[in-house]
């Protein structure tokens, strides 16, 4: 990456040289390969390679940016990003971070490199993605179909520098499976999926990936409607990630300071149970959303966003915490070379505070008594990001004594989410992440249902 690096520093010295006050530089180059399996054979394959950088600058308090594939268009690069600031607002808020904000390359180091991905061939990729498949037939007999059984593996390499002194660079692996399968008996007929990703190729078990996903369809199989009441509500832990993801827009500094988030105002109150926290960390070793930096070169660490139920604090890059008056959170996220930096997450889960409030599944399903168990919801990216309001359509298995009594279709529950994450009484240890969002199974108390 040596030649990254200088090339950046080419970059900034031409930037300044035109009339640039600051400058910065983001590369990103990566390989990679995606992988569909049918029928035991190869349904498609992509392999390639991606190259591209940009440059933001700051003239006069104006913001200045351009970006390119080619090598050779430094120049022209140089030219539109000062020539497009001088064309901007002027915002007293632009700034670049200091590097006294990035810690030490030793003192951020994580754990987000596996050499058996960046090198893996065609091969034994194929191998590894045809075991989804095969895992999920295997499993049962009733499963007829699979819609898509897909793996991906991946190499990232990102250069960030800028005109104050940071200077950095790393790399890192990924590889995920996910896989959609049908089930049928007789006249019904069900879809399961699953997921599972990681930086370390040993952490996924494609296998497994494609069992859950059978066993995810196969119980819902002769489902059936239930009365409408009021009952408590286990939500297995991908339904609970996908909530806990609603949560990732509104504790976006950028979300709040714009009025588009329910947190907006709460800095300090309890908005959900007392029983649990979430915490966003980009240092979890291996985890997908985990990196030394973020997107401007601060370092990541680990914040907890609400703790025993009170809203703690929200995530920042250096242009909203510039406007609060508050120290970059390291949540500048990038959706590729040719976009600006804005505020995202890291890893986000939610965990319970006391230990004595985790349990087993099977413990959440007999503290309960009788209980909607709920393994798939749909729409839960409908919520309302401001008011919290939603109306979602579940399906999964009614709880009777502790045991499963029959699978459940076509429930739906309605409410606020804060109101909803208040009622929260338990916590599976079933932790798991998906994708950069994780949760553990959650018992919450009496919810109403309607049928």
């Amino acid at each position: 990456m040596r030649a990254e690096r200088r090339f950046a520093e080419d970059i900034i010295n031409l930037a300044l040289r035109k009339g640039a006050d600051e400058a910065e530089v983001y590369i990103r180059s990566s390989k990679n390969l995606s992988i569909e399996i049918k029928a035991q054979k190869i349904d498609a394959l992509e392999s390639s390679l991606s190259f591209g950088y940009s440059l933001r600058v700051i003239k006069d308090r104006r913001l200045g940016f351009s970006y390119s594939t080619d090598t050779g268009d430094i120049r022209s690069i140089g030219d539109n990003a000062v020539e497009t600031a001088r064309w901007a607002d002027r915002d007293e808020y632009l700034e670049l971070p200091d590097p006294e904000l990035v810690s030490g390359s030793d003192s951020c180091s994580v754990d987000i490199f596996d050499p058996r991905i960046s090198s893996i061939g065609e091969e034994e990729a194929v191998k590894k993605v045809s075991l989804l498949e095969k895992a999920a037939y295997e499993e049962d007999e009733r499963i007829k179909n699979i819609r898509k059984a897909r793996g991906t593996f991946s190499k990232t390499d990102i250069t960030i520098m800028n005109s104050r002194g940071i200077d950095r660079q790393y790399s890192s692996t990924a590889c995920t499976a996910q896989i959609m399968v049908m089930a049928e008996d007789g006249m019904d007929s069900q879809m399961g999926w699953y997921f599972a990703g990681s930086r370390f190729l040993d952490e996924v078990s494609f296998e497994d990936v494609g069992r859950n996903a059978t066993r995810r369809a196969i119980q819902l199989l002769g489902s059936r409607r239930m009365n409408a009441q009021e009952t408590p509500v286990v939500l297995d832990n991908l339904v609970a990630a996908e909530f806990i993801g609603v949560f990732a827009s509104s504790l976006s500094s950028e979300n709040v300071q714009k009025g588009k988030s329910l947190l907006s105002g709460r800095l300090g109150k309890q908005v959900i149970s007392p029983k649990v926290s979430i915490i966003d960390s980009g240092l979890l070793s291996g985890k997908l959303g985990s990196r030394p930096v973020d997107d401007e070169g601060v370092s990541s660490r680990g914040k907890t966003l609400i703790k025993e139920g009170l809203l703690k604090g929200y995530l920042y890059n250096t242009y909203t915490a510039k406007k609060d008056g508050v120290p970059s959170t390291g949540n500048a996220v990038k959706s590729g070379f040719s976009g600006l930096p804005s505020v995202g997450i890291s890893n986000l889960y939610i965990e319970a505070v006391s230990k004595s409030s985790v349990v087993s599944l099977g413990e959440l399903f007999r503290v309960s008594g009788k209980c909607l168990y709920v393994t798939e919801a749909m729409g839960i990216h409908l919520v309302n990001p401001i008011s919290g309001e939603f109306s979602i359509g579940v399906s999964g298995l009614w709880i009777e004594k502790g045991e499963i009594a029959f699978p459940v279709k076509e429930a739906v529950i309605s409410g606020n989410i804060l109101s909803f994450f208040e009622n929260i009484e338990a916590s599976g240890d079933d932790l798991r992440f998906f994708g950069n969002v994780g949760a553990p199974s959650l018992l919450f108390g009496p919810t109403d249902i309607s049928a």
